[in-house]
């Protein structure tokens, strides 16, 4: 049964890129898979990349290589890598795009004063150009994955986005579909809302913390509100 819970709305949203705000889902799988074809490894099934994500490239090619059941060498592994990133960075908005109904909801909140701000553990300048072009009006602060700041879930960076904004992790609620989001927000005393659109179930959001849960774009946008469905 759905609760509506009457709080005080968040100051700001801290959202996840990738399975919460676009569906990255095909472009993941098409560069990944391009990669492996140019070492001569097979290509794996869009859908098994909903497993493979979520840590960042490094952990991601590692996985893809665990799932072909290849062993490269350091500096092939280091090549395969830099072959992703090439095809990636080429073409970053390739197959790739904004959920339906978030762009509406995105804006909404941000009318109502909301403050906006994506974290990712993609890396930086591929969150910088993909978030920037499907919901740049809107976002107040942007971070991908940088050489020497901790992934998430270590709490480090949304701290010092909190900071930015002058806001207590409290006033604001962390939004995203994976475990490792979940586990960002909690670590961060951050209230965390699990997407049920993106790359992980409701089991892994609900065992990693999830506060509240969206099942659709209204439902994301009453949980900002302090309304939301309470996992």
């Amino acid at each position: 049964m759905t609760i509506l819970m009457e709080t005080t709305p968040y100051k700001a949203c801290l959202f996840d890129l990738d399975g919460t705000l676009v569906d990255t889902l095909f472009s993941i799988a098409h560069f990944g898979n391009g990669a492996l074809e140019s070492f001569g490894l097979p290509a794996i099934a869009p859908a098994a990349y909903k497993r493979l994500v979520g840590n960042g490239a490094d952990v991601l090619i590692q996985r893809m290589l665990e799932t072909v059941g290849a062993r490269l060498r350091p500096e092939d592994v280091k090549a395969l890598r830099a072959a992703y990133d090439r095809r990636y960075e080429a073409d970053p908005l390739a197959l790739a795009g904004p959920y339906p109904g978030l762009p509406d909801v995105l804006a909404r909140l941000h009318e109502r004063g909301v403050l906006l701000g994506v974290l990712s553990n993609k890396p930086d300048n591929m969150t910088q150009y993909i978030a920037h072009a499907f919901y740049g009006k809107v976002l107040s602060q942007v971070r991908g994955q940088r050489e020497g700041s901790p992934k998430k879930p270590d709490p480090a960076v949304p701290l010092e986005m909190a900071a930015a904004w002058g806001l207590s992790p409290g006033e604001i609620l962390y939004i995203g579909d994976s475990g490792v989001d979940m586990e960002t927000g909690k670590n961060a005393g951050m209230d965390a809302c699990g997407v049920l659109w993106g790359f992980r179930d409701e089991e892994e959001l609900r065992r990693c913390g999830a506060v509240y849960l969206a099942g659709d774009p209204a439902q994301l946008e009453q949980a900002a509100l302090g309304k939301g469905r309470k996992a």
